[in-house]
């Protein structure tokens, strides 16, 4: 359940995120998406590894270290992105 979790929490992270970073994003919306996951998936690890705890289901420090995670991601990839 766990995964689950984290995937629809990622993908509320990302559309937060998108909203939070507008622009325009160089593999559009389904890429920011999917960075939300991924974003929400790396915050919670690196919350994990401060010592913040363990960030598990679906609240508000869970969706707020996953935002945090994907704006992160979400400027990294807007980076590296564009410089091809």
């Amino acid at each position: 359940m766990g995964i689950i979790t984290w995937i629809i929490v990622g993908l509320i992270a990302g559309a937060i995120a998108k909203a939070i970073h507008p622009g325009k994003d160089p593999g559009g919306f389904i890429v920011t998406i999917l960075i939300g996951i991924a974003g929400a998936v790396v915050g919670g690890w690196i919350s994990s590894m401060l010592g913040y705890g363990t960030v598990d289901g679906f609240n508000i420090g869970s969706l707020f270290v996953a935002i945090l995670g994907a704006v992160i991601l979400l400027f990294i990839y807007r980076k590296f992105a564009t410089r091809s």
